[in-house]
């Protein structure tokens, strides 16, 4: 492993918004799992800040509508939580990762709680009924996912897991 991988975001309509690099971690048949740092100024998501240089976990599927970001602070590496975005399945390339974003994200904190982000962004683009009925299906596959610390979540802290 350990090969470096370009990231390509797109937005809903296929066009590049953005990319960066990260190196590969583990590859298996439906999924892509690499690390990158954040290369950008710090950004505020409610009670989470993006830091420069903060790790990140980023894993890909081409079977699901969504990936997942597990994110680590850039100075002592704690688990700050996890930053889902709804995509169309990424595509995989030859070296390269094509993700589709569809604007409706999911934040997931260590504690175990979650928050829906940019809901009206997402009311507000163009999908198709079928695209826009597959990433609502996702977002709540995501949640199930975090509730049941299944893939990325698992490395959810047992003394942080929410009582049922």
């Amino acid at each position: 492993m350990g090969r470096a991988i370009t990231v390509h975001k797109l937005n809903e309509q296929g066009v590049e918004v953005f990319r960066y690099s990260g190196m590969l971690v583990e590859e298996q048949e439906t999924s892509l799992t690499l690390e990158a740092h954040f290369d950008r100024s710090d950004v505020q998501f409610f009670e989470l800040t993006f830091r420069e240089g903060d790790r990140f976990i980023e894993t890909y599927f081409t079977d699901r509508w969504f990936n997942i970001f597990e994110i680590h602070d850039a100075d002592d590496d704690h688990l700050k939580g996890w930053y889902c975005n709804i995509t169309r399945p990424t595509r995989i390339e030859q070296g390269h990762i094509y993700a589709e974003d569809l604007a409706l994200d999911l934040l997931v904190y260590p504690d175990g709680c979650r928050r829906v982000l940019d809901e009206d962004e997402f009311e507000e683009i163009d999908l198709s009924e079928s695209d826009r009925k597959n990433a609502l299906s996702a977002l709540e596959e995501l949640k199930q996912w975090a509730q049941a610390h299944k893939g990325p979540f698992s490395r959810l802290a047992a003394e942080n897991r929410p009582t049922m």
